[in-house]
């Protein structure tokens, strides 16, 4: 199997980002990875972070709590953060759909109100060599998908699905 090696992105109206990736590997492989500790303690997270936390109770109202740490000396200020955020799911169609909402949070899994929430809404499509994901993130106001887009989303994002495509490797 052969997967594409850049991310698709268009803005879909002024709250609404679309990602799109196809992966070298079976739907039930890239949901697992998606939903599974054990496989996002791998991938999540742009390169120099690690997941240093990573619960998650997969069902409707249950909760992903994880956490970010930056390892790399080289990103500056950025070195030693630590980067919380708490999902929390609605929807779960195994191995094709999972929709959830990303939060900021504490080290508690309380939300951080002040920062803007996610709305993720993925679709997991088998095709010819692979999985194609389309991720729709809709935010209540365009503002907010502004400032992710200002934080440097898209190229954490990029660099999250990078290792991702290496972990299903």
């Amino acid at each position: 199997m052969t997967h594409a090696t850049t991310l698709d992105h268009r803005i879909e109206d002024a709250r609404t980002l679309v990602l799109e990736r196809t992966f070298a590997a079976t739907p039930d492989r890239v949901f697992a990875a998606f939903t599974q500790a054990e496989h996002l303690k791998h991938w999540w997270g742009p390169r120099g972070w690690e997941l240093t936390h990573c619960t998650v109770d997969l069902r409707p109202g249950g909760r992903w709590h994880y956490c970010m740490t930056c390892q790399d000396p080289a990103q500056g200020d950025f070195y030693g953060m630590n980067s919380w955020g708490l999902g929390v799911y609605d929807q779960i169609e195994a191995p094709t759909r999972l929709t959830y909402t990303d939060h900021f949070s504490d080290e508690h899994g309380a939300v951080n109100d002040a920062m803007p929430a996610t709305l993720a809404d993925l679709t997991f499509e088998a095709v010819p060599g692979g999985t194609r994901v389309t991720s729709r993130s809709t935010y209540v106001r365009p503002e907010d998908l502004k400032a992710v887009m200002d934080m440097g989303m898209l190229q954490g994002i990029t660099e999250t699905w990078d290792r991702l495509a290496e972990h299903l490797a």
